[in-house]
């Protein structure tokens, strides 16, 4: 295994500065941000592009790939978390064109991993999503597989707003979705595990990890508190909102030990990303630091 973190908590930083000091502090792998240059952001934590995936040659991004591994740093994976099955077909159609230029991207860099969301409009079924997503995903996961990529999508419903309410905007969430994800597409998808997700769903973390661990493929480390205050006030119905609290890890109510003791079980030994989404942690660079290099020596010993 490799700990690393997500680019995205540094939006204005150069990619060269983050890479030195992620390598100064002990970090052997990045997961980078490659949002469109010109996006919209519409939701924390999004919209950092720390490579152009629409102005970047192919020249330029195999450059950028021997730079970052001359300084001794892994690339996990490429990060671009969008909605390719929004309900607006305009914006649909713009972020799964940038979705496929951050595949070819991918691909001229030698990355063999492109991480993002299934996506979902949240006015519709489950099952209604899941036959909209038959029909986008399969020229999407084509793309990818003509340039040598996999496809990993995050384990994360999408609903921490009322704008993602009660449906959220990614589908892929839990085990009733991932079965079918992994029956259509199984050899050309994986899974970027965020165990954070089945916190608050409620949902067996070391069962979901016997039963898909062989198909993570990527894993980010974030940790979520459960504020019953605010459960006491919403309720379940809620989705979430109000009382999920994403932390950083060591701060919340996973218990990392058995985590990584399941993951090991189930012979995974690639890449653990840190995500970094705690409020008690940002506002300036040296803050979400903080957050990271205490992260980091909560999850290093188990990092092997």
């Amino acid at each position: 295994m490799k700990l690393g973190l997500l680019t995205a908590p540094f939006p204005d930083t150069p990619l060269g500065e983050v890479v030195d000091w992620a390598r100064s502090v002990g970090f052997e792998a990045l997961e980078i941000a490659c949002w469109p240059k010109t996006s919209d952001v519409s939701r924390r934590y999004a919209g950092t592009s720390h490579i152009d995936a629409a102005g970047t040659s192919a020249a330029q991004a195999r450059d950028i790939a021997a730079g970052l591994s001359g300084r001794g740093v892994t690339i996990s994976g490429l990060g671009f978390y969008p909605n390719p099955l929004h309900p607006d077909q305009a914006h649909r159609e713009a972020v799964i064109d940038h979705l496929k230029k951050v595949i070819v991207l991918a691909s001229h860099m030698g990355v063999p991993l492109v991480n993002t969301f299934c996506g979902g409009d949240a006015s519709k079924t489950v099952d209604a999503n899941w036959e909209d997503a038959q029909k986008v995903w399969p020229a999407i996961i084509a793309h990818a597989r003509d340039h040598g990529v996999k496809l990993a999508f995050e384990n994360c419903p999408m609903i921490f707003s009322y704008d993602e309410w009660p449906g959220g905007h990614n589908i892929a969430y839990s085990p009733y979705v991932w079965r079918r994800i992994l029956e259509a597409w199984g050899g050309d998808v994986g899974m970027n595990f965020d165990p954070s997700h089945l916190v608050w769903q409620m949902i067996d973390k070391e069962r979901f990890i016997r039963e898909f661990g062989k198909h993570m493929l990527h894993v980010h480390a974030k940790d979520l508190m459960i504020d019953h205050d605010g459960l006491y006030e919403r309720g379940i119905l809620s989705a979430g909102i109000g009382w999920q609290v994403p932390r950083m890890p060591g701060l919340g109510d996973i218990d990392w030990s058995r985590i990584f003791s399941g993951l090991y079980r189930a012979g995974y030994d690639g890449p653990v990303i840190i995500e970094h989404e705690d409020r008690r942690f940002e506002g300036t660079d040296e803050k979400v630091k903080r957050g990271f290099l205490l992260a980091r020596d909560v999850l290093r010993p188990f990092i092997k």
